[in-house]
């Protein structure tokens, strides 16, 4: 059974992490997670020890979100080349529907942290490596089955899916225009396309 303390952390994790996908850690001040908590100062303290450990678990919580949307996209589909699309689309979607609201807490994450907060810069490293190994393993998998090409390479294949749609991610919001994401979708199912046998 769920303590009303846990209700109320993953309540104040729910609401904060919009802030500091937003406005980063440096930007998010202690007003601002207070307005969007709900709680006082002090009561955020008794849940977490400190804004970094706060903005540790929000990054946590948003990426989990984006864990259990891959979970759902794969559980439905069959042979490697719908999977990777499945993958594909699941961080197409980011333009559209990030998990919260600023868009993609890796990339965002991985920006503003590269030297400032080395604890933040991790787990952005440790999630955005998940995604590639991800992606690698499903290449593998295509290639063992005889779906793939031999010469299809998991490493490469994975850099360039994830790097592919993060900068289109940026693109898209730099320019508020999401046809970035839209044509790097459509490049990147060309792009897999190629590597079935046979072709």
């Amino acid at each position: 059974m769920i303590t009303k303390g846990e209700r109320t952390r993953r309540r104040v994790l729910e609401r904060c992490a919009p802030v500091f996908n937003t406005k980063g850690y440096s930007g998010a001040s202690m007003s601002d997670l207070v307005q969007a908590s709900g709680l006082e100062k002090g009561g955020i303290y008794n849940h977490f020890v400190s804004k970094e450990q706060l903005a540790l678990e929000s990054f946590d919580y948003a990426a989990g979100i984006m864990r259990g949307r891959f979970d759902a996209a794969l559980a439905e589909k069959d042979g490697a080349l719908e999977r990777l699309f499945a993958v594909v689309d699941v961080l197409g979607a980011l333009v559209e529907d990030p998990p919260v609201a600023g868009g993609c807490p890796v990339l965002n994450t991985a920006v503003e942290s590269d030297d400032a907060h080395p604890a933040l810069k991790e787990r952005a490293r440790e999630a955005m490596s998940g995604w590639l190994r991800l992606i690698g393993r499903l290449v593998k998998d295509g290639k063992e089955s005889g779906e793939l090409s031999p010469d299809a390479d998991p490493r490469s294949t994975s850099s360039v899916v994830v790097a592919t749609l993060e900068g289109a991610l940026m693109l898209s919001r730099l320019h508020d225009d999401p046809a970035h994401m839209y044509r790097a979708v459509e490049h990147l199912k060309r792009y897999l396309e190629s590597l079935e046998e046979g072709e």
